[in-house]
């Protein structure tokens, strides 16, 4: 029975709290489920409970391979089980969490028998006498608690930041796979083997064959856990660049919509406005206050020329808005020049790139500071998409590119990113800075031949 509670509280206890730690740093991500606080410590209750008769079992069978594999397997299946039941996510997106957990406190534990290993190798813990066990302890967790602190900087809060739109697909399915190989049979062999050939005391060998052998077992098993951890951010991320490029496929089919919309709208306005206006115009001389009242309607009887039909329709539209809303939007703009950008990409890259300065300008108070530039011209080889305003406040870039100012920045900012993806599907690319209180974006398209 002392063996047995032994076992419990020196390795089953120690494993838990380990697995605890490290999934803790990536579910935190994950939406919790209705009554959480409820969950978490019955969970952690039949956690513990239930590994008093594994570390019976370990004690029994834990010196054999395979024994030691199905306790590791069977406390990680129940981890797995109870953190699904406390977070509301697919389970499969939370068996990649909890694998990817498991993967890092192996590659902690990992990490620090190689630096073990070294030490036994060159006796530096000869010293520690009858106090040994105590020491150990003392380096074991203060060097595990360092390297759990450097994972979470380095991989686990990245891979956690994009989680939230994860499902699993074939990849991540392959990812878990060798995650759990590679943590759970690599090691279990690794670690009973070196355990029937260490003297004294495990990890303390006579020969300088078996250190170093032992050493490339545990650097392997390292670098094996750090490249799941970069495939997997890897394959996160992208899913995360085709969860934009798809929405950035959607936002061009309804600025195409959009487009035909608001040129059949505003043709209709002119058409109306126009003859209303002229109406108005044969009866001012007879009624002078109806000047006033042509002159008013007359901004709804004009049209922006870019040379560009759609520019035309998207910018005679802003500008209403604009006229509305007391902001000057000034335009020199050679829509000729862009006919190599399809209607769909050229509404949502001019309407994104309107729609955000509006939103920055109607922040200001001061009617002078309440103006947009917009300008495009050939220089050249190169097209030049200039835009400026003025801004209150601060702006925050990421990657080169101004981070959305709404709360909610995950489903948020897709803008400038678009403009971005639209520039270089065309061969340009996008650069953005503040200066003083003046925002400028530059879009430059190269090799644009002048026409």
């Amino acid at each position: 029975m002392i063996e047995v509670l032994q076992s419990y509280g020196m390795i089953i206890v120690e494993f838990l709290a380990e697995l605890l730690l490290f999934s803790g740093m990536i579910l935190i991500r994950l939406r919790r489920r209705r009554g959480f606080w409820y969950r978490l410590p019955l969970s952690l209750v039949v956690l513990f409970g239930v590994g008093l008769p594994v570390a019976w079992f370990y004690s029994a069978f834990g010196g054999n391979v395979f024994g030691r594999i199905a306790v590791y397997l069977v406390l990680f299946t129940l981890f797995t089980l109870l953190a699904a039941w406390c977070f509301e996510a697919p389970f499969f997106t939370v068996l990649f969490c909890c694998t990817l957990a498991y993967a890092a406190q192996n590659l902690a534990y990992k990490i620090f028998l190689i630096f073990w290993t070294a030490g036994e190798a060159f006796r530096l813990f000869d010293g520690w006498g009858r106090h040994f066990s105590l020491f150990y302890r003392l380096v074991y967790y203060s060097f595990f608690l360092a390297c759990a602190a450097g994972e979470y900087f380095l991989l686990l809060r990245r891979v956690g930041k994009r989680l939230s739109a994860c499902v699993l697909d074939s990849r991540m399915l392959l990812f878990t796979v060798a995650a759990l190989a590679v943590t759970v049979i690599l090691c279990s062999f690794e670690d009973v083997y070196f355990a029937h050939l260490s003297v004294e005391r495990e990890n303390r060998f006579l020969s300088s064959e078996l250190v170093v052998l032992r050493e490339a077992g545990n650097a392997f098993s390292a670098v094996c856990c750090s490249i799941v951890f970069l495939l997997s951010y890897k394959t996160l991320e992208e899913r995360e660049l085709s969860r934009e490029v798809d929405y950035l496929k959607h936002a061009i089919r309804q600025s195409e919509r959009q487009y035909h919309i608001s040129k059949d709208t505003i043709d209709l306005i002119n058409v109306k406005c126009h003859d209303i206006r002229y109406r108005l115009g044969v009866l001012a001389s007879e009624v002078p206050v109806l000047e006033d009242i042509r002159r008013d309607v007359a901004i709804y009887d004009s049209r922006i020329e870019t040379g560009s039909p759609l520019l035309n329709v998207l910018l005679t539209e802003k500008s209403l808005y604009c006229e509305q809303n007391n902001i000057n939007i000034s335009c020199m703009i050679d829509g000729g020049k862009l006919n190599f950008i399809e209607e769909g990409d050229l509404y949502c890259l001019f309407g994104n790139l309107i729609d955000n300065a509006l939103e920055a300008v109607k922040k200001i108070t001061e009617p002078s500071r309440r103006v947009i530039d917009l300008v495009v011209k050939q220089k050249d080889s190169m097209l030049l998409v200039q835009e400026e305003n003025y801004f209150d406040g601060e702006l925050e870039f990421s990657d080169g590119l101004p981070v959305t100012t709404k709360g909610d920045r995950e489903h948020h900012g897709f803008g400038m990113r678009s403009l971005r993806l639209i520039a270089r599907k065309y061969g340009g690319e996008l650069s953005a800075y503040v200066k003083g209180d003046v925002f400028h974006l530059n879009i430059i398209f190269g090799n644009r031949q002048s026409v």
